[in-house]
């Protein structure tokens, strides 16, 4: 390595203008990185410092991947220094043969930029072949008439080292007869010829033994020898003389077997047998054939000018004396183009980025012609129109690059197909075809099939239900082109968004994460966003606007006319002398729906007068179909029904109380004291219970007659004066009659409040009334009765009380059924009398004196509570403890009221909204 690394000249002096001149001779410098070595160095021996050479730092190289391409691994780079190192053993002479110059070509390559270098590496001859003869010894023949001076052309020997280190010179050991003479050819070849110093004398010695030596240029020198056996033969005067001492000849390859290549002659002045010449090869041939006789040389197979360019073929022509001579035949082989260009392909590029910038190598390309000349200049092209350039990087090398866009979605693969064309004449050209895969990068953004998605999703919808599906699609490969699918922004809140829609990452349905009421949203817009998997991510966005379709869900509402506070149907006024179309009122309806949904319309159920209005269907205003008559009512009632148009529609209804007054003054008792019915099953109620009042007036008319007419007959003043007014201020004297056990007849009293309410006043008693006794009653405005108070007359004696039998108990409800809080009495539960006469007299005169201080306007029924006057009178002894209470027994149609005592519980508690004492004490309880 050392004189090759001391012989590399400009290799040494290139790291100093290798930066400078890099950037812009970066192909010019790959042809000039030279070396110069001797042959045979070891494997493994540096040829040089490459990375140094080539301006690549040590903390480079591993990203670099510095490495060698070429055909034979003569050479390897080190991947930790850079070095260049010997790879396998160079043998300059089996590796260039004979040529002068012996040049190592190949390319280094480098990465990450992808570029490539042309070094050359000369090898140098040494001296370590010696020079060989084909025979270890030779026969000669000499005619001892052979004139002195005489030269004879001897075997050659070969040496297969070129230059000093070939064969030189050659030696012949000493002898005074011959001599010996180096002779060198055309091609630069020596080879020696014996001379004859002295004539020969076969009778002296007939045989001579001399050794020849061939000595090469080396140091020190190399030799091979070879013995010269001579033998002396008789004297045969005249030796055959070749025409011409060299033949030259040129010679086309591939010529055909047996063709002719050239005739040599020679002549021989003697005669007879001496003058028969015969010819022969010096040395056997096995290319070409001779014809001994004619000496004629033809062809025996087919030459190649790429195996060996030139032939150098001795002839000896010999007489028949044994003289001979020797002429040499120089056949020069002519190139023909019968080789094609060879293309092999070096460092291709695995992977090609579809965005790859134009120049970005991709292969590095090597052409080679076996032949020489032009028929070995080549010349390389792409066919086709593809985004690729070959451009010339050194001798026979090419650069494959990007000269266009590259785009995988567009082309995935290039079949590029190079030919290379010779200049021979006719050419020959050889094509070779790559596929280039072109590698997927993530340049294209998701898009979607639609620029906005409108869908429309029915109110009421199940939650979890899918409502729609964007798609997105994308060219890409792999993650490039996997696309997942994300909700980015809504017009809604952000908080609740997550409550409404939900998108699936992986096909794009968007699903409804609650019910949705078109009533509360009528529509929204959703962001949609599909992103690819790739580095860095591209993504695209869509809007969805979500359209909430209405379903017929909400019932009609009405806003008028409304209700009253206790939940009543407020009343209009219509004058009496309004005329048909008079606008009476409007009922005024909203539907929360949309559409057709909430298209209202009015309808009339029910009338009182079905022609004396009319409705309007859509308007719904209540006008007058025709003027009042004197058989219609002054009370009028409508019954509408407001219908929306869905289906199934739905409906509420409205109630119209209308009465026909010129003044509210005129309407406002007709109005409390008869209210309207709800419906006709009230009024049904309504006119049994006044036919059971008017029955119960006439049935109690006919009991105060019986009673007055047996009064009549009595002189008792006492007992006369329990019917006077003064004992019921609010119902008239009356008399009480005779009835049988088990009627209920009385007289009852009315009032009606303007607030539309019955209030009743009543007359207790609390003393079991016998059949002789009268009993005045209390009713509502639905014609219930209930018993007030009652009176006792003796049919023996006007002043003697007699004990009655309680009243008949069928109509009398137990503890458990009484209603409201008449229900729990204290006491006895049959509502017998005092068990001694002397207290049912003094009972019996309590009762009658009361009844004449109310006659007299001294006294109060309500005055104390429960005692009807007695306590203030006759003290707190006398109490109607005793008398039940026979409002418990009476049932009003149409009224859920419970009829109560208004001085409270037989318990002692005071009832709600009552004005009844409490007990005075426990003493004048038992009293």
């Amino acid at each position: 390595m050392g004189s090759g690394a001391a012989e590399r000249g400009w290799a040494e002096r290139r790291p100093v203008l290798f930066p400078l001149l890099l950037s812009l001779f970066c192909p010019a410098l790959s042809e000039q990185i030279r070396y110069r070595i001797p042959e045979e160095m070891p494997e493994g021996s540096v040829v040089g410092n490459l990375a140094k050479d080539l301006g690549l730092s040590a903390h480079e190289l591993p990203t670099r991947q510095l490495r060698i391409s070429s055909e034979k691994a003569y050479f390897t780079v080190s991947a930790k220094s850079g070095e260049l190192l010997v790879g396998s053993r160079l043998d300059r002479e089996q590796i260039c043969g004979k040529k002068a110059a012996c040049t190592l070509e190949f390319e280094a390559v480098a990465e990450n930029p992808l570029n490539f270098y042309h070094v050359s590496v000369d090898i140098e001859d040494i001296n370590d072949h010696t020079p060989k003869f084909t025979q270890t010894s030779f026969d000669l023949q000499i005619s001892e008439s052979t004139v002195p001076g005489t030269r004879f052309i001897l075997e050659t020997a070969e040496d297969a080292d070129i230059g000093l280190n070939a064969l030189q010179i050659y030696k012949l050991s000493l002898s005074p007869i011959f001599s010996l003479i180096n002779k060198e050819k055309q091609d630069g070849s020596k080879y020696p010829e014996l001379a004859l110093e002295k004539r020969l004398d076969r009778e002296q010695q007939s045989y001579h033994r001399l050794i020849l030596t061939a000595l090469d240029g080396g140091d020190p020198p190399l030799s091979g020898t070879t013995e010269l056996r001579i033998q002396v033969t008789d004297a045969n005067d005249n030796a055959p003389v070749f025409s011409q001492d060299v033949y030259r000849v040129s010679l086309r390859e591939n010529v055909p077997p047996g063709t002719a290549v050239v005739q040599v002659s020679a002549t021989d002045q003697d005669e007879g047998i001496n003058s028969e010449i015969t010819y022969s090869f010096y040395r056997t041939g096995r290319v070409f054939s001779l014809n001994s006789k004619s000496g004629e040389i033809t062809t025996l197979k087919t030459l190649d000018f790429e195996e060996i360019k030139e032939y150098s073929i001795v002839v000896e022509g010999r007489d028949g004396g044994g003289l001979a001579a020797q002429c040499t035949v120089e056949i020069n082989i002519q190139d023909e183009n019968d080789n094609s260009p060879e293309i092999t392909f070096h460092s291709l590029a695995e992977m090609v980025l579809e965005n790859a910038l134009p120049g970005t190598p991709i292969a590095l390309i090597k052409t080679y012609d076996r032949d020489s000349g032009e028929n070995g200049e080549v010349n390389c092209r792409l066919e086709g129109e593809v985004p690729f350039q070959i451009i010339s990087s050194s001798k026979n090398s090419y650069k494959l690059i990007i000269d266009g866009t590259l785009d995988r979605e567009h082309t995935p693969e290039y079949n590029v197909t190079i030919t290379a064309t010779d200049r021979g004449k006719p050419p020959l050209s050889s094509s070779t075809t790559i596929t280039l895969h072109i590698t997927d990068v993530n340049d294209n953004a998701p898009v979607f099939h639609q620029a906005s998605y409108v869908v429309h999703v029915a109110e009421n919808n199940p939650p979890g239900a899918s409502i729609a599906q964007v798609s997105a699609s994308d060219p890409d490969l792999g993650h490039n082109g996997r696309v997942s699918y994300s909700i980015v922004a809504s017009d809604l809140e952000p908080r609740a968004l997550a409550s409404y829609v939900s998108v699936s990452a992986q096909s794009g349905v968007v699903f409804a994460q609650r019910a949705f009421d078109h009533e509360q949203l009528r529509a929204f817009e959703l962001t949609l966003q599909a992103r690819d998997q790739g580095s860095p991510a591209l993504s695209a966005n869509v809007s969805l606007r979500v359209l909430v379709d209405d379903r017929n869900d909400n019932a009609p509402r009405v806003l008028y006319p409304a209700l009253g506070p206790d939940g009543s149907a407020l009343f209009d006024t219509v004058p009496r002398a309004a005329q048909p179309g008079y606008l009476v009122t409007k009922v005024v309806a909203v539907d929360a729906d949309s559409g057709h949904n909430a298209w209202l319309s009015y309808h009339v159920l029910q009338a009182s007068e079905p022609g004396l209005f009319s409705l309007g269907l859509r308007t719904g205003e209540v006008r007058t179909a025709r003027a009042l008559g004197d058989r219609d009512a002054a009370r009028q009632r409508l019954l509408v029904a407001v219908r929306d148009g869905g289906q199934p529609p739905l409906s509420a209804t409205a109630t119209l109380l209308l009465v026909f007054a010129d003044s509210l003054q005129e309407v406002l008792p007709d109005v409390s004291d008869r209210p309207a019915p709800s419906d006709p099953q009230a009024e049904l109620q309504f006119y049994l219970v006044v036919a059971l009042a008017l029955i119960s007036v006439l049935f109690l008319l006919a009991v105060i007659l019986a009673v007055a007419l047996r009064l009549r007959s009595s002189s008792s003043a006492t007992t006369w004066g329990c019917f006077q007014p003064g004992l019921c201020v609010k119902s008239g004297p009356v008399v009480p009659p005779n009835y049988s056990e088990g009627t209920l007849p009385y007289s009852y009293n009315l009032c009606v409040a303007h607030t539309g309410k019955t209030e009743f006043n009543f007359l207790k008693c609390n003393e079991p009334l016998s059949s002789g006794q009268g009993m005045l009653l209390c009713g509502d405005s639905s014609g219930a009765l209930f018993p007030l108070c009652n009176t006792s007359e003796s049919t023996s004696h006007p002043e003697t009380l007699t004990a009655q039998a309680p009243p008949n108990t069928d109509w009398r409800f137990s503890q458990a059924q009484r209603p409201g809080t008449s229900g729990s009495q204290n006491g006895d539960e049959t509502g017998t009398w005092p068990n001694n006469q002397f207290d049912t007299e003094m009972l019996q005169a309590m009762i009658l004196a009361s009844a004449s201080e109310a006659a007299d306007g001294s006294s109060t029924l309500g005055g104390g509570a429960g005692t009807m006057g007695l306590s203030a009178r006759y003290g707190p002894q006398f109490t109607l403890q005793h008398v039940p209470d026979y409002r418990q027994n009476v049932y009003i149609p149409g009224s859920n009221a419970t009829l109560t005592n208004a001085a409270g519980k037989r318990d002692g508690k005071a009832p709600a909204g009552g004005n009844g004492n409490k007990k005075k004490s426990g003493k004048k309880e038992k009293k």
